[in-house]
């Protein structure tokens, strides 16, 4: 496994996205479990959740106390792993997503996280994402309090523009370590954000990374997709990992977070660390769409 830093934490190359364990068509636990202490067996350090990856509206933190619970009973030990959780996203239990971006909901919402996460500190906390009826500043300001007062270790944001990096990072004192944004093959509107990150040298950890690919391999999508399929094959390798590698080959703050239910994909995932492509391949790939 390579490795890259968040902060001033050496964490796996790639890492493991919580979410899918925990929303609507989540597996059962004991599969989750599983594909946890595959990521771990893969050499994977860093795991991403959120107060909000939960289905029902009486279980919010489902996906962090089933993180917890992975970390307790994995044999050896895991205290080289980051888990990294957000705050201010919420889920009525009605399959929507709302906002709560108020300094004092952040707050409790973190210590709440600390909890069920076992942690005295939260590793890395992110704004999860902006409250259009909270100005940003307030919301980024109870980031820094929290970090002020040791609640955690490391600030992070999440679904956030140019500006709002710039300003995030101004509000906690140049303490900003990454952004976490949309991004993949499919979905490449956040690569202003990422440009901005790798200049600034803060982590950039793109969410749902693989968007697009499997449609691409089933037909689903149009033939500019086509490239990523035939450099999996002239490779020997997935497409998923082509498309995790190209990621990684833009810029070394880049860590993505492919989500996994199951133990085969994260196993796959993981992979792509190890895989090097060339510069003309990462301009095919970067030209693709």
């Amino acid at each position: 496994m390579q490795y890259r830093t968040i902060g001033g934490r050496q964490v796996s190359a790639i890492g493991l996205g919580g979410m899918p364990m925990s929303i609507e068509g989540r597996p059962d636990e004991a599969r989750s479990i599983a594909t946890i202490h595959a990521a771990l067996d893969a050499g994977v350090t860093f795991i991403d959740t959120a107060d909000s990856y939960h289905r029902d509206a009486d279980e919010v933190g489902h996906n962090e106390e089933l993180i917890a619970k992975a970390l307790r009973t994995y044999g050896p030990s895991t205290d080289d792993v980051l888990v990294a959780t957000k705050g201010g996203h919420l889920r009525p239990g009605d399959g929507s997503w709302t906002q709560n971006g108020e300094p004092a909901y952040l707050k409790e919402a973190a210590k709440a996280s600390a909890r069920r996460l076992g942690v005295d500190a939260i590793g890395l906390y992110q704004f999860h994402r902006p409250d259009p009826a909270v100005p940003y500043a307030d919301s980024v300001g109870a980031i820094r309090d929290l970090l002020d007062e040791g609640v955690i270790q490391m600030a992070g944001i999440s679904n956030a523009d140019p500006d709002q990096i710039r300003e995030a990072d101004e509000i906690l004192g140049g303490r900003l370590v990454s952004v976490q944004n949309q991004f993949s093959p499919r979905f490449r509107s956040s690569l202003p954000e990422l440009e901005l990150c790798a200049e600034l040298g803060i982590a950039f950890l793109p969410w749902s990374p693989l968007g697009g690919i499997a449609l691409a391999r089933s037909g689903e999508l149009g033939a500019e997709f086509q490239a990523f399929l035939d450099v999996a094959e002239q490779h020997d390798v997935s497409p998923f990992q082509v498309t995790l590698a190209w990621e990684l080959a833009l810029a070394p703050v880049v860590v993505p977070i492919p989500g996994a239910s199951r133990p085969e994909s994260v196993q796959d995932s993981a992979k792509a660390a190890d895989l090097v492509l060339t510069d003309d391949e990462v301009a095919r790939l970067s030209a693709a769409v």
